[in-house]
């Protein structure tokens, strides 16, 4: 089976605060009308956080700050499995604007699972769940264990 290697972008407000998160509905293929959040694929020469700057810059026209990886999940999908490296980030500079996705919505920790994920990204609601609305001191404790 294929393996497909991409990056993924957990934009929230603050990367101190995390108290909502950005998700996109993807407008075409496949899974058109399914959450996910931004990214895509790591071209040869680009480290993950590279990428995921490129790409988000082209998917959403706006500047990003990578913050620390969150995971790296493996799911099998039907014709290939994904290995997706996904880190928490920010705005830095621009307006989200949608050039890709169909929709999109900020989520706090209460509305995480009002949308249909993909099921890879779904892997990681539960991880990015415990990390919403700490203080950076519980976030820390709780990245210790």
């Amino acid at each position: 089976m294929k393996t497909v290697r991409v990056v993924a972008a957990v934009i929230c407000d603050s990367l101190q605060e995390k108290k909502s998160i950005f998700a996109t509905a993807r407008g075409y293929g496949e899974f058109k009308g399914q959450w996910e959040f931004p990214g895509g694929k790591i071209e040869a020469g680009e480290t993950p956080q590279q990428a995921l700057e490129r790409e988000i810059q082209e998917e959403l026209d706006t500047k990003i700050k990578v913050g620390d990886l969150i995971e790296t999940v493996e799911y099998d999908y039907p014709t290939f499995h994904l290995l997706m490296d996904c880190f928490w980030c920010e705005v830095v500079d621009g307006q989200l604007k949608l050039l890709e996705a169909k929709e999109a919505r900020w989520l706090s920790k209460d509305t995480l699972h009002s949308v249909q994920w993909l099921p890879a990204d779904l892997k990681l609601i539960e991880k990015i769940e415990k990390h919403m609305n700490m203080t950076p001191n519980m976030a820390d404790k709780l990245n210790m264990n």
